[in-house]
């Protein structure tokens, strides 16, 4: 059964700190493997967090084997451009989302 999980990426050894987000190297690739994994419903919501080298995302899925895999297809993984820091499955209990 799928369920929420919670996924930390940061920044990889080859981020190059000069430019930003969408002047990284493989910029396009990396937003068209993303929004291709919204678009199916893997990624629930994502972004970046202000002020840190971390971005945030939410994602459905059956396990965390399941969720490193899937961003492993990410040219930004395949690049040490963005790693997984964390993953952890999520129990939402307050929110729109929230099961009755």
């Amino acid at each position: 059964m799928k369920r929420l999980f919670f996924i930390l990426r940061t920044r990889g050894a080859n981020w190059n700190r000069d430019c930003a987000l969408e002047e990284q190297d493989g910029w396009a690739e990396h937003a068209d493997f993303m929004n291709g994994l919204a678009r199916e419903g893997f990624i629930v919501l994502g972004g970046p967090l202000e002020g840190t080298p971390n971005v945030l995302l939410l994602a459905m899925a059956e396990s965390e084997e399941e969720v490193r895999a899937r961003l492993a297809g990410d040219i930004w993984a395949q690049q040490d451009l963005l790693r997984v820091e964390r993953v952890a499955p999520w129990s939402l209990k307050l929110g729109i989302w929230q099961k009755s």
